[in-house]
């Protein structure tokens, strides 16, 4: 048979071996082959020379994956736990206990087998978001023909036609048509989601209505789906610092323990005892020695643990974060999409002078279409609504922390804080103006500026706290974080307003980006593991200042994804207090497995060099260990209960 016909008929088994997994089918040939070569000659009457060869055969078939790992670790200029393994079972072979290596090697294969299947179970999660992505589109010519193409062929600005009961293959905005989308796997929102023409969809997401046409906004590659699997994938490969130490002490360990192993057999010699049981307890003492349960017992842990959260919701960006979590001391939140809903509204507009509103409200809307702020949204979505006409703006400049500036009929317009907006040419407020801008902003609205083309003036806008803000932040209060703060932009009426509602310890308003830096790094020189939560443009530099930034939803900015080192994919503030108590959990599970790793390699070599112990009961005790190591921590795969602070 080729490989290429073995590999469509065992495509596991090609996989695993590929991998430097242990297929399941080694243990298995091992085993009765030994089987065969310790009881053929008494039970089945088997020359002496077909017992050998079939112990021959279980040292090939239990051995030989290890020997390919031990190779490349050596290549490497590595010692690790195959190679002790392998130098066990061949002194066994030398002494003539050749029945006890290959039970040796069977019950080490065993343990691989059993581990790289019990580690599968926290790849699911990748596997199934896998399948959520289509692979093809069904793309909308200029004349209207259908046309089916790969998903990964189609283009930004392309219009593809998804029918109903098909999943969406990329991320867009309804052209025409209207729909329910069912989300559940992207925002984990179990009711369809009401979805007309300008509302964005995502890849991945189930049409549960009628036939849409859709713009498309990303390729397939740079899909929501396709960051989130992203993020799993390399949340799997990034290692935890519990993880990076136990990898350095393996090396190190690996050397010790076969230099120990040659002190076993060199010693007892030079007091003059026999050979054979020295180099027997020696080739033990490398078995018992191993650290295998030492070295699964982090990455089984952290992977369950990672798994389980892609399960809820939560995008762990690696093995550290997760450590970090469960030690961070103080949480600092944005208010606007974090706090609150992100669904601002405008509920009033106050023209300055001979202005009119809605000559405000239109030159605002021209620049904030332009832009990715979340007040944008409100007043776009406020023009729409009064059937205005917008002019286009052009030269979009950013104001960070201010606010931003475009070009609108040849003229500058700035839409932001009060004094960005004073550079540009309008009428300024009377006192009633001015004092009904302070009303709002007593009222607890968020109050921006317009000024250009010779008109001024104010829009509030009002955006709801979320219902679930309070509960989790008396949730973090329950779990003994430090303290809980507020940093935003707004003004301090609307802070403290906010602060109130939700339950924070403190408040800061009126910063710039680059305050809310400052003040995460002088918590952090003062000893604080600060968590930054937030998910808009501006909140990047923070995240990436903080202990562990927190990015709301997978649909947020770009900026805020690619910094943060947890993403709550659900867009749901009590997702935090769950990855806390996950954390937590996590970080008491590594503790015990350690610590029970650790103490029974202490008692099987004490036992080992005071009494002697045989091979094969050195190889349970050992291989036991490590399989009741990676249990412990596939129990991470389950639901949280309440107590796991």
């Amino acid at each position: 048979m080729s490989w290429t016909r073995t590999e469509e008929a065992f495509p596991e088994w090609v996989e695993a071996i590929a991998e430097g997994r242990e297929p399941v089918w080694t243990p298995i040939v091992c085993g009765v082959l030994a089987l065969l070569g310790w009881l053929g000659p008494s039970a089945l009457g088997l020359p002496s020379w077909a017992a050998q060869l079939a112990f021959v055969g279980a040292y090939a078939a239990g051995g030989a994956l290890s020997v390919v790992r031990a190779v490349k670790s050596l290549a490497e200029r590595r010692l690790d736990i195959d190679l002790l393994m392998l130098l066990s079972a061949g002194g066994a072979a030398m002494i003539g206990e050749v029945a006890e290596g290959a039970a040796l090697l069977f019950l080490f294969s065993l343990s691989n087998a059993l581990e790289s299947r019990a580690l599968r179970r926290t790849t699911r999660e990748i596997e199934s978001l896998m399948k959520l992505r289509p692979d093809e589109a069904m793309l909308l010519g200029p004349d209207g023909e259908e046309q089916r193409v790969p998903a990964d062929r189609v283009e930004p600005g392309q219009v593809i036609r998804v029918r109903p009961g098909s999943r969406i293959p990329v991320d867009g905005r309804v052209l025409s048509g209207h729909t329910a989308a069912d989300q559940a796997a992207i925002t984990g929102e179990s009711i369809p989601v009401t979805k007309d023409p300008g509302d964005p969809v995502f890849s991945g997401t189930i049409n549960a209505g009628g036939t849409v046409e859709i713009t498309v906004e990303r390729r397939a590659s740079e899909s929501t789906l396709a960051r989130i699997i992203k993020l799993v994938e390399e949340a799997r490969e990034a290692k935890a610092p519990t993880q990076r130490f136990i990898d350095r002490f393996e090396q190190g360990y690996a050397a010790t323990v076969i230099f120990a192993a040659l002190v076993a057999v060199v010693v007892p010699l030079a007091f003059g005892q026999p050979f054979r049981p020295a180099f027997y307890r020696a080739m033990t003492l490398l078995v018992v020695a191993s650290p295998c349960a030492v070295v699964i017992s982090t990455p089984a842990t952290i992977l369950a643990a990672l798994a389980h959260a892609a399960r809820q919701g939560l995008l762990f960006k690696g093995g550290a974060p997760l450590e970090e979590l469960s030690e961070v001391d103080t949480v600092a939140f944005d208010k606007t999409g974090t706090l609150t809903g992100g669904r601002p509204v405008v509920t009033e507009v106050v023209p300055f002078g001979s202005s009119e509103a809605e000559r405000v409200l239109e030159l605002a809307t021209a620049v904030e279409r332009l832009s990715e702020h979340h007040l944008a949204k409100a007043v776009v979505e406020e023009a729409e609504s009064r059937g205005l006409e917008v002019p286009v703006a052009t030269a979009l400049r950013n104001r960070r922390g201010r606010g931003a500036v475009a070009q609108v009929e040849g003229e500058p317009v700035a839409v932001g804080r009060l004094e960005l907006v004073a550079e540009q040419r309008g009428p300024a407020p009377s006192a009633s103006e001015s004092a009904r801008v302070e009303d709002l902003r007593q009222e607890g609205r968020t109050v921006i500026f317009v000024a250009g083309c010779g008109e001024s003036g104010a829009i509030a806008i009002e955006d709801q706290v979320r219902a679930e803000a309070a509960p989790a932040v008396a949730e973090l209060k329950d779990l003994k974080i430090g303290s809980t703060l507020l940093l935003t932009g707004d003004n301090p009426q609307v802070a403290k307003k906010v602060a109130t509602e939700v339950g924070v310890d403190s408040w800061q308003a009126d910063l710039l980006p680059e305050d809310k830096v400052e003040i995460i790094r002088d918590l952090s020189r003062s000893g604080e593991r600060v968590v930054m939560v937030g998910d808009g443009v501006n909140d990047a530099p923070a995240l990436a200042s903080a202990t562990l930034g927190v990015a709301m939803g997978v649909a947020g900015t770009d900026a805020a994804l690619e910094v943060a080192d947890l993403v709550l994919v659900r867009d749901q503030l009590g997702q935090l207090p769950y990855a806390v108590r996950l954390a937590r959990r996590s970080r008491r599970i590594v503790r015990q497995n350690l610590a029970f790793a650790c103490a029974v390699i202490a008692v099987l070599v004490v036992i080992n060099l005071v009494h002697g112990l045989p091979l094969p009961i050195g190889v349970i005790g050992h291989e036991g260990s490590t399989i009741l190591v990676v249990l412990n921590g596939l129990r991470l795969l389950r639901p949280l209960g309440n107590n796991t602070g």
